[in-house]
């Protein structure tokens, strides 16, 4: 039986990078938006707690959907969400960095990760170091912000983001060559494919981990083959 899945984005420009990812699967797919809390998350009279309960909120509403399942696609959502015993829903829940957070685990080298959205770091970095404990590991990770880009992508201007970061994670992956270099945001996943193929180096994201993560914690089924 197809699978419905809910989507929970911060932007619409995540959208296609789901579509692409799930297009092998006989899935369908519901997004659910918010651009206005994504805006609203670094006022300074819009407290964290504010954020964390319109997340849980969303989460229900979605849910509410007729949704098998929920995929939250945006690195701020994940970090200000509950530990997964203390979700206000009852049907799986997947975090876009976790198949992320996996693939990182099962590097060698150190991680450098990479990120466009200066209030996404700091929740990104704790939900992999507790990642990684609950592993037994302790990672030494570094972190690189690529200034100004991200107020780009909000303005819409997506081709010009994708060029800065693609052009950012082509000389961090030149300066940093001992590093495993990681995207760790959706809306870097275009422009991580785009440094990788021009720098010659293999750059993660998250989008690259998504779908074998995808098909084996919910056992999707392929699309049926169409005559």
């Amino acid at each position: 039986m197809k699978q419905t899945i809910g989507c929970y984005h911060a932007h619409y420009s995540n959208i296609d990078y789901i579509q692409q990812a799930m297009e092998p699967f006989d899935v369908e797919l519901v997004h659910f938006v918010d651009p206005g809390l994504d805006r609203r998350k670094s006022d300074a009279a819009f407290p964290v707690e504010t954020a964390q309960a319109r997340i849980q909120d969303t989460l229900v509403w979605v849910e509410s959907a007729h949704v098998d399942a929920i995929l939250v696609t945006c690195t701020f959502f994940t970090a200000h969400m509950p530990d997964s015993d203390a979700l206000p829903v009852s049907i799986p829940v997947v975090r876009i960095d976790d198949p992320l957070f996996e693939a990182i685990c099962a590097e060698g080298r150190p991680p450098l990760l990479v990120f466009t959205n200066p209030a996404t770091v700091d929740g990104t970095v704790r939900r992999l170091i507790q990642y990684a404990e609950g592993r037994g590991m302790e990672l030494p990770v570094r972190t690189h912000l690529l200034e100004g880009t991200f107020d780009i992508l909000m303005r819409g201007d997506k081709e010009t983001y994708l060029s800065k970061v693609t052009e950012g994670l082509m000389n961090l992956a030149a300066e940093h060559p001992d590093h495993q270099l990681w995207a760790a945001q959706l809306s870097m996943a275009g422009a991580a494919g785009r440094a990788e193929e021009a720098a010659g180096v293999r750059i993660g994201d998250p989008l690259s981990e998504l779908s074998r993560y995808m098909e084996k914690g919910l056992q999707l089924k392929p699309r049926p083959r169409t005559s």
